[in-house]
C-alpha cells in the first residue's frame, strides 16, 4: 500500500468546509465525500467551528454570515494576487535597473 500523502489545509478552507455542514444541515459523511476529505477530520473542524460560534455568541459577537465569508475569501484572494503582482514588479524593476547599469555609456 502506498504511503498516504499528508495535506495541509488553510484555516479558511476548514471553516468553509465546516459551514457546508453547519449551514446546510447535511451530514458530515456527505460533505466529506463531496470534498474528498476524511469524515473524522471534517468532524473535528465542525466541532471547532461550532465551539467558535458559541464563544462568539457568549461574548456578544455575531459570526460572519455565508455571504460575508464568501466576500472575505474573495478579498483575500484579490490581495494575494496583488502581492504576487507587486513581487513581480519589484523583481522586474531590479532587473531593468541592473540592465541599465550594464549598458555602454551608462554611469
Amino acid at each position: 500500500m502506498p504511503p498516504r500523502k499528508r495535506r495541509s489545509y488553510t484555516a479558511e478552507f476548514k471553516v468553509e468546509a465546516a459551514h457546508r455542514v453547519i449551514d446546510s444541515g447535511r451530514t458530515i459523511s456527505e460533505v466529506a465525500g463531496e470534498l474528498g476529505l476524511d469524515p473524522g477530520m471534517l468532524s473535528v473542524w465542525v466541532k471547532d467551528e461550532r465551539r467558535r460560534i458559541t464563544a462568539a455568541e457568549v461574548n456578544g459577537d455575531k459570526p460572519l454570515e455565508a455571504a460575508e465569508r464568501a466576500e472575505l475569501l474573495r478579498l483575500r484572494g484579490q490581495v494575494a494576487e496583488l502581492e504576487k503582482d507587486n513581487a513581480f514588479l519589484v523583481k522586474a524593476s531590479a532587473y531593468f535597473a541592473a540592465m541599465q547599469k550594464n549598458r555602454p555609456g551608462s554611469l
